[in-house]
């Protein structure tokens, strides 16, 4: 089980403190006044629908952020975000612009109280911390954090939302609408030059994302899957839904044209799947056509999924993407 640690999708958590606005009673009555519609609208433009479709209330301060998700963290990197981190998840130490002697905790389980203790303006998390079923960001709410959740991005378009998302609870807008710009604009150059040179049939994908014996890849409502169908292919497990565990036996049985795998943690994991037994059959293996992907850009939903995006059309098209 330690592989699906690669394989699963980041979200977000934010925490602020909710202001009240004021009114004033003269004779026993309530007058509005030019200080009580100004503060009625700044109320009502900081109260924005979460990514999880909870009303929030914006922090008022983005001076100290702690972050528990490695996409997270690089989105808050790229949105100029990098000496406001206070805190970080284990994972994300080793993201280029992070300081290496931050606090780090744990994804699953992160402590509540040394977390609050560090009296964070906002606190970014994993939706993954919920999975076992138990909410380990409540004991921070009934702190006085503030916490909003970031489900999982299965989509290009979720993915550009988690991104104007973030830098609108970091008062970064106009930072996150260049990042989302820059990531369609790249998306937009690579999908347009395939569809000018397209006279072929969707091309079969199996993408492994996790080696046998215990394999796994994906169906639909993933963001890896979208982008496959960006690419004018077609997964070979889209008939599935989410992250699913495949036997060698499905694989060689949908015959896929091609292979991709991020399970770069293996010393030759496109050889790896060469050698299987019964893989001598598949067409991506006859017409030597397995390729290896970035893990980390094809594992965090963010924008630097974009090389990821680059990489499979690439080993998609190598007669129209040269390296």
């Amino acid at each position: 089980m330690k592989n699906l640690k690669k394989f699963i999708l980041i979200f977000g958590i934010i925490m602020t403190i909710v202001g009240c606005s004021s009114t004033t009673n003269t004779n026993e009555s309530t007058e509005t006044t030019t200080s009580d519609i100004v503060s009625n609208s700044e109320q009502s433009s900081n109260n924005v629908i979460d990514r999880e479709g909870n009303e929030i209330t914006l922090p008022e301060k983005t001076d100290k952020i702690i972050s528990l998700a490695p996409s997270i963290t690089e989105t808050l990197v790229n949105l100029g975000l990098s000496d406001n981190l206070v805190a970080v998840d284990k994972y994300s130490l080793d993201i280029e612009g992070v300081n290496k002697e931050l606090p780090i905790f744990d994804i699953m389980t992160p402590d509540s109280e040394n977390i609050v203790a560090l009296q964070p303006d906002i606190i970014f998390g994993t939706g993954m911390s919920k999975s076992n079923g138990t909410d380990p960001f409540a004991p921070m709410i009934e702190m006085g954090a503030f916490v909003t959740v970031i489900p999982t991005s299965t989509s290009i378009e979720g993915i550009k939302e988690d991104i104007l998302f973030i830098g609108q609870v970091t008062k970064k807008e106009e930072e996150a609408e260049k990042i989302v710009s820059d990531y369609e604009s790249k998306i937009n150059e690579i999908v347009a030059k395939i569809e000018e040179n397209k006279s072929q049939e969707p091309i079969s994908v199996y993408f492994e994302t996790s080696p046998m014996p215990e394999a796994y890849t994906f169906g639909q409502n993933t963001f890896l899957n979208d982008m496959i169908n960006l690419l004018g292919a077609k997964n070979i497990f889209d008939d599935q839904d989410g992250w699913i565990p495949v036997s060698e036996e499905q694989v060689v049985a949908k015959n896929p044209s091609v292979i991709l795998t991020n399970a770069d943690f293996l010393e030759n994991p496109v050889e790896d799947i060469k050698n299987r037994a019964g893989f001598e059959n598949v067409d991506a293996v006859k017409n030597n056509r397995v390729y290896l992907i970035e893990q980390n850009t094809s594992s965090r939903s963010n924008e630097n999924s974009i090389i990821a995006f680059e990489n499979m059309a690439k080993a998609l098209y190598p007669d129209l993407f040269t390296n």
